[in-house]
């Protein structure tokens, strides 16, 4: 596996909405998710809208760099099992052409330094 690891230098906020109205759609870094349950978005620390139902602050993000074609299999859970055989918990957000792995400010160092280890992983900034 060669895989690119992109560490974002930004503070994250996981949260859950009634409504998108204070939601800054122009961000780079929105992800929201609507479901029969429940709104939520991720967004960067500063931009979390004041009228939030909850909010848990707190992440950092990896980028899995590149385009993933649909059908590789086992990059998400290589990198979340390697985590969690740590007892590091993540919050994955996958896009169209892009996965990234939150992580807990207080976990964020361990979580490189063990990320690093994986044959063929290159971390960058």
């Amino acid at each position: 596996m060669n895989l690119e690891i992109k560490k974002l230098n930004r503070e994250f906020t996981v949260c859950k909405l009634n409504n998108l109205e204070q939601v800054d759609l122009n961000r780079e870094f929105t992800f929201i998710s609507i479901t029969d349950d429940e709104l939520s978005l991720v967004c960067e620390t500063p931009y979390v809208p004041s009228a939030s139902l909850n909010a848990e602050h707190g992440w950092k993000a990896l980028k899995i760099c590149g385009v993933l074609d649909f059908g590789l299999i086992g990059i998400i859970a290589k990198i979340s099992g390697v985590l969690a055989e740590n007892d590091i918990p993540v919050f994955v957000i996958s896009t169209y052409n892009t996965d990234y792995v939150l992580i807990k400010n207080e976990n964020y160092s361990n979580a490189l330094e063990l990320l690093f280890k994986i044959e063929g992983v290159t971390l960058t900034d």
